[in-house]
């Protein structure tokens, strides 16, 4: 599914999320976006410029209001600091089930490198990884989810 906007991503979820047992939701979606758009070239004059931003649509929170009792729905935290707070403050915000929350200012972590720094929190649980490569990283995501799906299948 091909998208260029937060607003893009925003309605695909929406539409194509509730089929889906597990949805890992990866992507970094803007939190802003300007108020106005412009057509044409903005001239370069004298004085600066100003751009007034406005809220994007929060896409995890509006997944997560539309959860299933069987979903299990998987959100992320790039943090900068108070990580492991403010990925428990994401995880009930946004009703999801898993937050994998990094300090993006450690090295190895984050954007811009294949490795990561990573703990996966639930309701229950809290586990910290060591700097491992993105993929094995993944794996240790999805372990997570198929548990809590499996778990919820049972009951």
């Amino acid at each position: 599914i091909s998208i260029e906007t937060t607003e893009d991503l925003y309605r695909e979820m929406l539409k194509n999320t509730p089929e889906h047992d597990i949805v890992v939701q990866a992507a970094a979606p803007s939190d802003y976006r300007f108020a106005e758009k412009s057509d044409q070239k903005i001239k370069k004059g004298d004085q600066g410029i100003s751009l007034s931003m406005i809220p994007n649509p929060d896409v995890a929170k509006a997944v997560g209001e539309r959860k299933t009792a069987s979903q299990v729905l998987v959100g992320f935290a790039a943090e900068t600091e108070n990580m492991a707070e403010n990925a428990r403050g994401k995880l009930k915000s946004k009703n999801l089930d898993i937050v994998v929350a990094n300090d993006v200012t450690k090295p190895g972590a984050g954007f811009g490198t294949d490795t990561n720094i990573a703990s996966v929190i639930t309701a229950d649980a809290e586990v910290a990884y060591e700097k491992m490569s993105k993929r094995q990283l993944a794996d240790r995501i999805l372990d997570a989810a198929l548990l809590i799906s499996k778990e919820r299948r049972k009951a």
